[in-house]
């Protein structure tokens, strides 16, 4: 859980942080159709919970850029994860509660998903946010009983919230394929439309070459 902290008045982007995070603030939503057809097949030949193998493929990219590792440290600095890990909901259908924890990330995509698979289990009958969760996480969750065009996120941390949003919907067929919603929320402050764009072609390319 290291960081690097960032010198913003010597930062090539101290000029945009410093309008986007005290002027116009903006955070940004994005939601593309994504093709999951290969990635739902992987999934079912390596024996693999689809939700986790999304959830692998989403911290790939995440974890590759450095636009989505910003945070602000308890001291309101800036700062730069050396990595960030997934904080996800777990629906129970018994309860209709969710749980939310972490699973730190892996590049290693079947060690990523048994150990979200254990952790699963331990935390299924819980409700709510288990304690003590570590800073350096992206947002992720889903929504698998609908499909949708556009969803709007409004993110408020009790102030700035630099960290990704990603969420997902059902998925559905289309075209001889399979698509599904993918959405998601960022600071304009850390990253702009260029980099938002870049994700999701980045997660499409890699869906398609698992």
């Amino acid at each position: 859980m290291n960081y690097t902290k960032i010198d913003i008045e010597r930062w090539e982007r101290r000029d945009l942080y410093h309008f986007y995070m005290e002027q116009l603030k903006i955070t940004m939503n994005m939601t593309v159709e994504m093709d999951v057809t290969h990635a739902l097949a992987f999934s079912k030949e390596r024996g693999l919970k689809f939700h986790s193998v999304m959830m692998w493929a989403v911290g790939r990219i995440l974890n590759a850029r450095d636009e989505f590792r910003y945070s602000l440290n308890e001291h309101g600095e800036l700062i730069k994860w050396d990595f960030i890990s997934p904080s996800y909901t777990h629906f129970n259908p018994e309860t209709e509660h969710f749980v939310k924890f972490v699973t730190e990330f892996s590049s290693d995509l079947e060690d990523f998903c048994a150990r979200v698979e254990v952790d699963k289990q331990t935390h299924r009958m819980g409700c709510g946010f288990i304690p003590n969760q570590p800073p350096n996480v992206y947002d992720i969750s889903c929504m698998p009983w609908v499909t949708y065009e556009a969803l709007t996120l409004h993110v408020d941390a009790g102030g700035p919230c630099l960290f990704p949003v990603v969420l997902w919907g059902k998925y559905h067929e289309k075209h001889e394929g399979t698509v599904m919603p993918v959405t998601m929320n960022i600071n304009h402050a850390v990253c702009d439309g260029f980099h938002l764009c870049r994700f999701f072609n980045e997660l499409q390319d890699h869906l398609n070459s698992l």
